[in-house]
């Protein structure tokens, strides 16, 4: 696909671009209606059609949970562990901009397959809940108070390490937004002991030594706009002598992990960086 195509798209999920004006652009740069349709086809998720990892499956129990939040906030999740009565090293699952969607929802599936107490943290519950048009989650996400969303997501750390089935050993894993909460909460929390960040934007330079997880950056080879500040991030990692890993893949897209999105997902980039993350995990959550 003509990446003016793909960048145009990132621009609409991640500005504020209106779907009028982004559809106007698209039929100029694609010719015409019938191609935009095209394009699309590719572009939006199928969210179906790319689950990996069934909402049924034997070795997998999941549940919808609730915790105290931020200023009276119930907070909502997807928790999935398996069937172990062993006690778990656990990981916050972080969406994208649009919510928990249901490519988030099997994200945390593959990472309760992989032996670990895994919750998809729904940011939106101060507002009720994702909902199912990913235009109004998108705008949800933008009026979101900053201080509150981290603490909320702090709230999730802390009611993983209490649970019953909890090693009291916790990581994040986040994606595009949640990429960059990934990095905020590997600030913000020093009982964090891995936080892996999918392209996400970086926090500031003066409040990396606040960090006390292993890192694990990924970021895409074409994505100018996270990668901006990748080397001044990096910098400030080696500086301050915290434990990371950072790796760039070469010739992919922004949400190339996304696998519901088929014009930006590259299933190499994807498996080599999933791999990545399960040693990390294996390593500092058991």
């Amino acid at each position: 696909m003509d990446q003016r195509i793909i960048n145009l798209f990132d621009e609409y999920t991640h500005a504020p671009l209106s779907r009028r004006e982004f559809l106007d652009r698209l039929h100029k740069l694609t010719g015409g209606a019938a191609m935009a349709a095209a394009a699309l086809a590719v572009l939006e998720p199928g969210y179906a059609q790319a689950a990996t990892v069934p909402e049924q499956t034997d070795d997998l129990l999941t549940e919808e949970v609730t915790w105290p939040g931020d200023a009276g906030v119930t907070m909502k999740g997807y928790l999935v562990h398996p069937k172990s009565k062993k006690k778990l090293g656990a990981v916050v699952v972080i969406h994208e901009n649009r919510g928990l969607t249901p490519h988030i929802k099997d994200v945390t599936r593959r990472v309760a397959q992989a032996g670990y107490l895994a919750l998809g943290v729904d940011a939106l519950s101060v507002f009720g809940g994702t909902p199912a048009n990913e235009d109004e989650g998108r705008t949800l996400i933008g009026k979101l108070d900053k201080q509150q969303n981290l603490n909320n997501y702090l709230a999730a750390l802390t009611y993983l390490r209490g649970r019953k089935d909890s090693n009291g050993k916790t990581g994040c894993v986040g994606f595009c937004w949640g990429g960059a909460m990934a990095n905020s909460l590997a600030v913000a929390d020093p009982k964090l002991n891995a936080a892996v960040a999918y392209y996400g934007t970086q926090p500031k330079a003066e409040d990396v030594p606040k960090i006390k997880a292993t890192l694990l950056l990924h970021y895409a080879g074409l994505d100018e706009r996270v990668n901006a500040g990748k080397d001044a991030y990096e910098a400030a990692l080696k500086a301050n002598n915290i434990k990371y890993e950072q790796y760039v893949y070469e010739g992919v897209n922004h949400a190339f992990n996304n696998d519901s999105s088929p014009a930006r997902y590259n299933a190499e980039a994807a498996k080599l960086a999933w791999d990545r993350t399960l040693k990390l995990f294996k390593e500092k959550l058991g």
